[in-house]
């Protein structure tokens, strides 16, 4: 790897650790604080929250979109190269950064309300309902971004993202992980926002956790979003990836169409 492919590249993870560490920083701080501004409604304290982190979603995505894409999730990242719009060496990088970075935003978070830097959740999430749960939030949190990609309009990304994720906040039961280094992450705080899983969640079968489930749950729908993703480039004559492997800008895939890789 060239030292400017490697600066490049140091860039970008760089960005998604940062937007991991932020975005987990505002789940679980406002999680807390809406824990203590509203201690007898939990109803609200939910609206706080999704609030919370809508605008901190939307915000962290319109300030790093332009670096590293604002993935800041390893499902994103693996339906991306899956798509051909980013190199697997990228995601590769990626997801273990995402990972740290999140948790990084855990600790963060717990130290910003002047708690134990690290408290292990003791909040088991693990239901069948649950487990429907995160299939229709991560399938559908792909599906609206790379629509978004797909039509020209990951533009709008920011706020679209931002608002879904809102919004699942609502329509699931298990208030719309769809991200597993964020589930993981959430492990590290024993708050509202926090999540049980047992510690080594492939080694536990009592207590299996929703990464792995994130991850693979919504496969079949990834597929679909990434043979429609490779057929809608090839139709234009796309080359693909082209912008990453040179340590371009991020989301700039075509400036004939405007095409942009995507985020969340």
């Amino acid at each position: 790897m060239t030292a400017p492919r490697s600066i490049a590249l140091a860039r970008r993870l760089t960005a998604e650790f940062v937007g991991s560490a932020g975005l987990a920083a505002v789940v679980i701080g406002s999680g807390i604080a809406a824990q203590q501004l509203s201690p007898s409604d939990t109803g609200l304290q939910l609206l706080e929250n999704a609030l919370a982190t809508t605008f901190g979603l939307g915000v962290l995505i319109l300030v790093f979109m332009t670096v590293s894409g604002a993935h800041f999730n390893p499902v994103v990242s693996i339906v991306d190269s899956l798509s051909g719009l980013r190199s697997w060496r990228d995601t590769a990088f990626y997801i273990p950064t995402q990972i740290v970075g999140c948790i990084v935003g855990a600790i963060l978070a717990n130290l910003m309300f002047a708690q134990a830097a690290v408290t292990f959740s003791t909040t088991v999430r693990l239901t069948p309902g649950h487990f429907l749960s995160e299939v229709v939030a991560t399938a559908g949190l792909i599906v609206v971004i790379f629509a978004l990609v797909r039509t020209g309009r990951a533009n709008l990304a920011p706020i679209a993202v931002g608002a879904y994720i809102g919004g699942a906040y609502f329509f699931t039961s298990s208030t719309s992980f769809a991200n597993p280094a964020i589930t993981i992450g959430r492990m590290f705080s024993d708050t509202s926002r926090g999540s049980h899983q047992a510690r080594l969640p492939a080694l536990s079968r009592r207590n299996s956790s929703v990464p792995p489930l994130d991850l693979f749950s919504c496969g079949g729908c990834s597929l679909s979003v990434a043979w429609h993703s490779r057929a809608s480039r090839s139709n234009l004559g796309l080359k693909p990836a082209s912008g990453f492997r040179q340590g371009g800008t991020s989301w700039l895939i075509s400036q004939d169409y405007n095409l942009f890789s995507c985020s969340a």
